[in-house]
């Protein structure tokens, strides 16, 4: 038996109990309060300069951006960590990914000078950035604040 993740609702806030075998791209977990369905990411979902307030900023989870670029070495070498992390942390952290090149005006606001660069958002703010290639062990450390909440 799975563990259930604990979902927040992006229409009324309520949180919900969420078995792991329903989440997933083709989800149809649904709020118990009010019925919407329930914003359940396993994948990091890619996020442009036209999408970033909705995708991110008024996301009611905490939302790790991931600025990248295809030419990265570094970025290809944290890729599937941020996979991996975004699978697990399914309905308690949002993943996000940023093509710097595609998105440069997220690049510039935030002032990111080196990739791979994660922002750690939530509530519409920066609350951290982990800049380069790290561990998944650093990430889930940097991320512990937010999950304890």
């Amino acid at each position: 038996m799975t563990d259930p993740v604990l979902v927040a609702c992006a229409g009324c806030g309520a949180t919900n109990r969420v078995p792991r075998a329903r989440l997933g791209p083709s989800s149809q977990a649904v709020c118990g309060r009010c019925q919407r369905p329930l914003p359940v990411d396993t994948e990091p979902v890619v996020v442009t300069d036209a999408t970033f307030a909705d995708e991110v900023e008024r996301w009611p989870l905490p939302v790790v951006v991931d600025l990248w670029a295809t030419w990265c070495p570094p970025c290809r070498m944290i890729a599937p960590v941020v996979e991996q992390l975004a699978d697990e942390l399914a309905g308690r952290v949002r993943f996000a990914k940023v093509d710097v090149d595609g998105s440069p005006a997220t690049s510039a606001r935030f002032d990111v000078r080196n990739i791979p660069t994660l922002l750690v958002m939530h509530q519409g703010r920066e609350v951290d950035r982990i800049v380069g290639a790290v561990p998944k062990a650093e990430i889930l450390r940097r991320l512990a604040p937010l999950l304890a909440a």
